[in-house]
């Protein structure tokens, strides 16, 4: 897989290809279903299969009061979005002059000469190009005038749902992270290093390990049982997991903190990934560090039921839900 940062970089790198096009927040099942289609078309015609993303998310640019938490970061995108089979990957800067393009603009100068673009692949509502005028009917036409395949996707659905990134962020917001493993396909994660918490864990509570999340990304409120990999070396704990603000000791700052249940050989986990498998409970101020105390005791005793059960069933540790 080769992943590209601008157009002059892909520029005789990348074609000729069988192009997904999208956000891809997160790449959800239906992100992969798009991706799966591009990569049969690829495998059939001798292509290469690809995948073109953007980033900043284009609301920044256009709508920059309406910007949503992002599901996933972008090397992590780009790292799903290999896993679906892209072979090349195009991280489009989404500037004010690429929103400016008009469709046919972006179609001549950056699918077609810049990527060798032969087939497209794109959601039956995707629109593009200046003021999003690019309607699939034009699509159409350019693609006939360019001559290159195009092929407009449905929507997929799970339990009468339709699979989206806003209905992932609207389960998010509320908890329920079940859901959104269905839809995602996958555990919803957090990544990065543990950082120097306040030292009040170690002291009043619990010693935990505290995951700095970056700003742009959407945080699940409460407490959670999770999954802790340490990266790179895949070491894994069960866990359990209360992201918030910590009211009991008058937080202000988002806080992701995870208790391992199992101890760790050797060096504490410098960087880590947190998978959130199960809603506990939503994040409460107690009346003192004693209390609060012994409310984790009992949510660890939920988690570690939570993972019996799971063995008990024979669900692998490390599936997805």
């Amino acid at each position: 897989m080769k992943d590209f940062r601008s157009v002059e970089s892909a520029r005789g790198q990348f074609g000729p290809s069988a192009l997904a096009i999208g956000n891809f927040d997160g790449v959800h099942i239906g992100h992969q279903a798009l991706l799966r289609e591009a990569v049969r078309y690829a495998s059939a015609h001798g292509i290469t299969p690809a995948a073109l993303t953007f980033y900043p998310h284009p609301t920044a640019v256009v709508a920059p009061r309406h910007v949503p938490l992002l599901i996933c970061s972008l090397e992590k995108r780009i790292q799903l979005l290999a896993a679906a089979g892209a072979e090349r990957i195009l991280v489009l800067p989404f500037t004010p002059e690429v929103a400016r393009m008009s469709p046919e603009e972006f179609v001549s100068q950056i699918l077609v000469d810049a990527l060798e673009t032969k087939a497209v692949f794109v959601g039956e509502n995707f629109h593009f190009g200046h003021k999003q005028s690019g309607t699939p009917d034009v699509l159409r036409g350019l693609a006939e005038r360019y001559r290159f395949y195009v092929r407009f996707l449905k929507p997929v659905s799970l339990r009468g749902e339709i699979v989206s990134s806003s209905a992932i962020r609207r389960y998010l917001a509320s908890g329920n992270v079940s859901r959104v493993g269905r839809l995602l396909g996958r555990c919803f994660s957090l990544a990065g290093p543990v950082v120097t918490g306040h030292g009040v864990g170690s002291k009043q509570t619990v010693p935990t390990l505290n995951l700095r999340s970056a700003p742009d990304r959407i945080v699940p409120r409460g407490v959670y049982v999770t999954e802790t990999v340490e990266l790179p070396s895949n070491r894994r704990w069960e866990s359990i997991t209360n992201a918030g603000f910590r009211p009991t000791f008058g937080g202000n700052e988002l806080t992701v903190e995870t208790f391992l249940l199992g101890k760790w050989e050797g060096d504490g986990p410098q960087e880590i990934e947190v998978r959130f498998h199960h809603f506990v409970r939503a994040e409460r101020q107690f009346p003192s560090p004693e209390a609060l105390k012994q409310q984790i005791f009992k949510d660890v005793s939920v988690a570690q039921k939570y993972w019996r059960r799971r063995t008990k069933i024979g669900i692998p540790a490390a599936s997805i839900y």
